[in-house]
């Protein structure tokens, strides 16, 4: 078998040589296009959600064009997570050099094959993708799970993009600069596998649609700007003309998520026919159009004993724009509400007396940081602690919550935020009406906690 120029097939398992050196498929239904798969013999997609390992029995990275596969890269234990550049000169990913090491960021030059390692330490850090302004992003393993952190190509000014309790992995950096990534429904709190969205500088936190309750994961953007995503069971993708999933009419498999949209059309995906059998790459002719399925899938590569997922085209593409940040040099942020009364669950008949602030302890418990008046039109304007969980809760006039938040989200400092209402979803607009809390003050209400700590700290120093 022709090798991959550079590249030995001697770093593999002896196993997984045999079965590659063995195999040969029909070009058929191979759509002429070159694409990397993440081999492993076991694969979990969901495990990282949980702080796990997907590939707890290692995997490499195959390149794979008319029916055959070959090794990527030499002189590793483990590659998995291939993210090709905007230029197709570069590939991102994560590997391990020995058996023992932790997951590790590299990049590969294809055209030397030089290979560079761009992160380090102990914790283990996947799933690279390119941002624009030769940035990238990545999870990296920690105390609460895995945490977003972007970063320069050499691994440099790195910068955490998220601030929660609970994992969230990336799954694709959108035509407009944001970052589509997976984490727990709800936010900080739940296990339900959910999409959601973040600016590169991690401002901007959201669920890309809020009809929740389904399992999402593995999302890709088309070249249409849909987003599609899997169910495990089934395929659906996220349109601008709605507000909620829609069904994608695929053939009856298990999808492991992280589609390839080739330029002629099909669609590569990793499927597999029989629950607990392997998955296979195969090829898929989509009519987005049409309520059945139609065309069916078509075999490009299938190994024994291996799982095929993650299938990327190693071909240039638009490079997605780069986000200015409008973050202010503040340690605060403020947030104004324009009608907490307004949501997805049902409107409130009444007006909240007030809405409070929580956040989280050092042990994860929720404390109060304080409360601030909600105007009669529904509105409030409040300055808030940056960058660490936060939560809203909205009381009545005898103190009893009457709507809250279940989950958590974060502010970025410097950022300003304006919210609809209260979880009120993409298809809710504002009113064309100045809220009543800035005709009465454009001066946000303190609920970053200093107050509270300079009265205790003043208590504590009369008190000697």
């Amino acid at each position: 078998m022709r090798m991959f120029s550079g590249v030995r097939a001697a770093a593999l398992p002896l196993i997984l040589v045999a079965l590659l050196c063995g195999f040969s498929t029909s070009t058929t239904n191979a759509p002429d296009v070159a694409v990397i798969v993440t081999s492993a013999p076991a694969y979990d997609a969901l495990a990282a959600l949980r702080g796990g390992e997907r590939f707890p029995q290692g995997a490499h990275l195959l390149l794979v064009q008319g029916g055959k596969a070959e090794p990527l890269v030499a002189d590793f234990a483990a590659s998995a997570d291939a993210s090709v550049s905007f230029d197709a000169k570069t590939v991102l990913f994560a590997g391990k050099k020995s058996a023992g090491d932790s997951w590790q960021i590299w990049e590969l030059a294809l055209a030397d094959h030089a290979l560079r390692q761009v992160s380090g330490g102990a914790a283990d850090v996947v799933r690279p993708l390119y941002l624009p302004g030769r940035r990238l992003v990545f999870a990296r393993r920690g105390p609460q799970g895995y945490q977003l952190i972007a970063a320069d190509l050499d691994g440099k000014n790195e910068l955490p993009l998220t601030y929660i309790p609970g994992s969230s992995i990336p799954d694709d950096v959108l035509a407009d600069g944001r970052i589509l990534f997976e984490a727990g429904f709800p936010l900080g709190t739940g296990s339900t596998p959910e999409l959601y969205l973040v600016y590169s500088d991690g401002s901007g936190v959201e669920s890309y649609r809020c009809d929740h309750g389904a399992h999402r994961w593995g999302g890709h953007q088309l070249a249409s700007g849909d987003v599609v995503f899997t169910h495990g069971a089934t395929l659906a993708r996220f349109t601008s003309p709605f507000a909620h999933e829609v069904r994608v009419a695929a053939p009856g498999a298990d999808y492991a998520g992280g589609i390839a949209e080739t330029v002629s059309g099909p669609w590569l995906v990793s499927a597999r026919t029989a629950s607990g059998g392997d998955y296979a790459l195969k090829s898929w002719q989509p009519n987005l159009s049409s309520e059945k399925s139609g065309a069916p899938l078509n075999a490009v590569l299938a190994l024994p004993g291996e799982n095929l997922v993650e299938p990327v085209l190693l071909a240039s593409r638009e490079r997605p724009k780069e986000h200015p940040s409008a973050l202010h040099d503040w340690n605060y942020a403020n947030l104004l509400a324009l009608d907490v009364r307004q949501s997805r669950g049902g409107d409130l008949k009444t007006t909240p007396a007030q809405v409070r602030l929580e956040t989280q302890d050092a042990t994860g418990r929720a404390v109060v940081l304080g409360p601030s008046p909600v105007e009669s039109d529904g509105s409030f304007f409040v300055k808030v602690s940056a960058d660490r969980p936060i939560r809203f809760l909205l009381v009545d006039e005898k103190g009893s919550v009457v709507r809250q938040e279940h989950g958590w989200f974060w502010i970025r400092r410097g950022e300003q935020r304006i919210c609809v209402g209260c979880h009120t979803g993409p298809e809710r607009a504002a009113e064309n009406n100045v809220p009543a809390v800035l005709l009465r003050s454009t001066t946000p209400v303190d609920l970053t906690g200093a107050q509270a700590s300079d009265t205790a700290r003043r208590a504590e120093k009369e008190s000697r």
